[in-house]
């Protein structure tokens, strides 16, 4: 959520600009915006691991509420997942200005992810696993043999199915790519989740948590860059490929995250995060509501006045300055126990 944040600052499409190409902060910009197709950037893999961590936290909040009935918390999870769903919804009428039911946005797709994972989280391990594949497997066989006239090139942009899917609700193909069936195969990263907060919970030693995570991790890194030939890696439709790859990433970082602050006990260093972390909602909303314009207009005529000495100086630092002041309106709400839930 900190490095989404940023975006909506404009930094990073400040730090591609043309007259940026060929330095360092050229190359880190291009990994702070999407792969244009077939490939994976950085930036991919924002969404699938704030999903991924949904289904790592859910354990850990049913475990909270076990002396509640399974109806009241069935109740809460189903409340949760409308709310998130009509946040998403709501967010993406801002944009065109009018009414539009596409699961793109990451909110709208956690309420499916969220309960699906819900519903199957008391299920096997193996059972849980065997689904989240069949997800993949059904989209694979969606994408490949969905006989739709126009839209039967499993993986070409603009001629796909999930772009089909898009069409039928919007009566046009999707600006971007993005489609909204990603939701069913993203399903899988939260279900992914759920196991991974199921084994931090285990009461296992720290040391066999860690492998498994690193070598659950590396496994599916390897099988999605494997795919790649055969199914390419694709964020914009979540391909299968691109699901399992991404998932593995999000596995190693929970490792790497995990040998950070609980084996080696460095929680310090993580404090800038868990500020904002804390209100995640809060500032996604508020920024898709034009929070970093607002604090842009408000320092715009300092930091020219003070800044502006050619180039891309002042409008850098403006982005900075305001994504730190977004940061610090999370830590003023954390210090006044200000906390925006659902």
């Amino acid at each position: 959520m900190f490095l989404l944040v940023g975006e909506f600052t404009g930094l990073y499409s400040l730090i591609t600009d043309p007259s940026m190409e060929g330095s360092i902060f050229y190359w880190v910009g291009e990994q702070f915006h999407h792969h244009a197709w077939n490939g994976l950037r950085f930036w991919d893999l924002v969404q699938p691991f704030f999903m991924f961590l949904v289904g790592v936290s859910l354990p850990f909040a049913i475990n909270k509420r076990s002396t509640e009935s399974e109806t009241g918390i069935s109740s809460h999870i189903i409340k949760r997942s409308v709310i998130l769903l009509l946040l998403g919804w709501g967010l993406y009428c801002i944009g065109p200005g009018r009414i539009t039911f596409n699961f793109q946005n990451v909110l709208a797709q956690i309420a499916f992810t969220y309960l699906i994972a819900y519903l199957i989280m008391d299920r096997s391990l193996i059972f849980q696993i065997v689904f989240s594949i069949g997800l993949l497997g059904i989209t694979e066989l969606l994408y490949r043999l969905f006989p739709v006239e126009g839209f039967n090139q499993a993986f070409v942009a603009a001629h796909n199915f999930g772009e089909w899917i898009e069409y039928l609700i919007d009566g046009e193909t999707p600006g971007g790519h993005w489609v909204s069936i990603n939701a069913l195969p993203t399903a899988a990263h939260t279900i992914w989740g759920v196991l991974v907060g199921k084994l931090l919970m285990s009461g296992k030693p720290f040391r066999d948590i860690l492998k498994q995570l690193v070598i659950a991790g590396i496994l599916l890194v390897l099988v999605g860059y494997l795919m790649d030939p055969v199914t390419p890696i694709i964020k914009r439709i979540a391909t299968s490929s691109f699901v399992i790859v991404s998932g593995g990433w999000s596995i190693l970082l929970m490792a790497l995250s995990y040998w950070v602050i609980d084996i080696k006990k460095k929680d310090r260093i993580v404090f800038l995060f868990g500020v904002v972390s804390m209100n995640s909602l809060f500032i996604y909303v508020f920024a898709h509501l034009g929070g970093c314009e607002f604090i842009e207009k408000i320092l715009h005529p300092f930091t020219y006045l003070l800044f502006d000495w050619g180039g891309l100086s002042a409008p850098i630092i403006t982005s900075v300055l305001v994504w730190f002041m977004m940061w610090y309106l999370c830590y003023w709400m954390y210090k006044k126990r200000l906390f925006i839930k659902i």
